[in-house]
């Protein structure tokens, strides 16, 4: 009787082998992906995903934002003009009433790179292409107003104007009140998450947009609670399962011939 039992949980193992490797070869992919290593997600070319991870620098290394001169991995800035417009009421009096306009705005375009949390910081990474897209809640490392220039008087926005990239647009309409200066940046370590498309470009693993889908990229994102895998439990279960079938089947038909 031990002899059969023996042989049964042998024979229950070969057909748990294969279930078990492949098990666990779907888990070692998921841990790959997760831990946003280029080779994984290069097997995934052309797919619309969203990955989670801390912002690095990118192949340029740390760029040095426009206006307040940090270092990060991606920068933007705006320029507001606010004036009064030349209005006036009905009696021919001025209105006192203040309005504004953007004349300048810019957004980097250099790729930063993406790595999973607690990873080594100078591991392989991944990159995302910030093209055509601003992040969502980047912090803001600059805020300025700046007073009209005055005739013959030095204007505190010699220091930022000079730093502004990209042209600067618009109809200087009406009085002017002030300039607003404001900077946005994505620093390195920060936690981001980003939706695009998986692409290879000169070798490596970028993220991309497209015009009608582009990519989306969430800054500060809170860690989610921590949920146990189901690609893992499944793992482990077949294989302890694996295990235990070979263990008790060996001993069991070891037992049941050295009583025949």
């Amino acid at each position: 009787m031990l002899l059969v039992i023996g042989v049964a949980l042998l024979a229950t193992a070969v057909a748990l082998l294969p279930l078990t490797i492949k098990a666990l070869r779907r888990w070692q992919r998921q841990r790959d992906l997760a831990r946003l290593l280029p080779g994984a997600l290069a097997a995934r070319q052309g797919q619309r995903v969203t990955l989670s991870g801390v912002a690095a620098p990118g192949p340029a290394g740390t760029i040095e934002s426009g206006l307040a001169g940090g270092g990060g991995g991606w920068h933007g800035h705006e320029v507001l003009r606010h004036y009064r417009p030349p209005a006036r009421d009905e009696a021919g009096g001025r209105v006192d009433e203040r309005t504004c306009d953007s004349i300048a705005d810019y957004g980097s375009e250099d790729l930063f790179g993406l790595i999973a949390e607690g990873r080594p910081k100078d591991c392989d990474r991944i990159f995302v292409d910030p093209a055509g897209t601003e992040p969502k809640d980047a912090e803001l490392c600059l805020k300025r107003l700046v007073g009209r220039p005055q005739p013959g008087v030095a204007a505190a926005a010699d220091d930022l104007l000079p730093r502004v990239r990209g042209r600067i647009l618009g109809v200087f309409r009406g009085e002017t009140i002030e300039f607003e200066y404001r900077e946005w940046v994505v620093r390195p370590g920060a936690r981001v998450r980003v939706t695009g498309r998986l692409g290879v470009r000169d070798g490596q693993v970028v993220l991309t947009g497209s015009d009608e889908a582009p990519v989306t990229i969430e800054h500060g994102v809170d860690e989610g609670p921590i949920r146990v895998s189901p690609r893992r439990v499944e793992a482990l279960s077949l294989a302890v399962a694996l295990t235990l079938c070979v263990i008790v089947g060996a001993a069991l038909t070891l037992v049941g011939l050295s009583v025949v």
